[in-house]
C-alpha cells in the first residue's frame, strides 16, 4: 500500500496517511525503520506490524501513564488517545486492556466525583459535569444510588447560604440588582430557581 501523505506533528513525530484513507503517527526513527517515504509502497507485512503490534503497545503504555497521575473516564481516555493520533481500533484495544485491570471504571469515577463535590455543587451541576466527562445516565443513576445508600444527602438551601456567605453577600443591604447578580451566579452553579428565590427573595 502506498504512503499518500506525511504531515509533521512535531520535531520528532509525523502523521502518515495511507492511500486507503487510514492514518497513524510515527516517530522519525520508526519511519526510518519501516522505510516510510511519501509516494512509495509500504510492505503489507510492515503495515500490519505497525497497526497490530507497534501502535497497540504504545497506546497501552500511554493509557497506563495517563492513569498513573489521575483517574479518567473511558471517554476522557479515549479522547486523549485519539488526540495522540492513534487509530480507533488501536484506541479500543488500549481501552480494553486497561479496563481488564479495572484501571478505568466509570461508576467508581462518578461515585468519587459526587462524594468530592456533594457540599459545593448542586445535583444538577454535578450531573452536567459528569455527563460532560462521558458518564452515561444509567451509570450516573447507579452512582447516586450508591452515594445515597452510604448516607449521602444534599441540603441545597444550606449550600446556597454558605456560598453567599463566602461571596460576602449582605441580605439586609442587598438591592434588587445585587440579588439578581447573586441569583445568576447560583443558577450557573446548577441550583434550582425555586431554591434560589427562597433564599434571596423570601427570607
Amino acid at each position: 500500500m502506498k504512503v499518500a501523505g506525511i504531515e509533521e506533528v512535531s520535531k520528532s513525530r509525523s502523521r502518515v496517511y495511507m492511500e486507503d484513507g487510514s492514518g497513524f503517527v510515527l516517530y522519525r526513527s520508526e519511519m526510518r525503520r519501516y522505510g516510510v517515504v511519501l509516494g512509495e509502497e509500504l510492505p503489507e507485512e510492515d503495515y500490519r506490524e505497525i497497526l497490530c503490534r507497534l501502535l497497540p503497545e504504545r497506546a497501552k503504555l500511554r493509557a497506563m501513564n495517563l492513569l498513573k497521575n489521575r483517574e479518567y473516564t473511558v471517554k476522557q481516555l479515549r479522547d486523549k488517545l485519539l488526540e495522540g493520533g492513534y487509530p480507533e481500533a488501536v484506541v479500543q484495544e488500549a481501552l480494553d486492556y486497561v479496563a481488564s485491570f479495572r484501571y478505568t471504571d466509570d461508576l467508581r469515577y462518578a461515585a468519587a466525583f459526587i462524594a468530592g463535590h456533594e457540599n459545593t455543587r448542586s445535583r444538577r451541576r454535578i450531573e452536567q459535569d459528569l455527563i460532560g466527562r462521558g458518564i452515561d445516565r444509567e451509570t450516573l443513576e447507579r452512582a447516586w444510588l450508591e452515594w445515597e445508600e452510604q448516607g449521602g444527602r444534599q441540603d441545597e438551601q444550606t449550600m446556597i447560604r454558605k456560598l453567599l456567605e463566602k461571596r460576602g453577600y449582605d441580605s439586609h443591604n442587598a438591592d434588587i440588582r445585587e440579588k439578581q447578580r447573586q441569583g445568576a451566579f447560583l443558577m450557573r452553579r446548577g441550583f434550582s430557581a425555586e431554591q434560589i428565590r427562597k433564599i434571596l427573595f423570601e427570607e
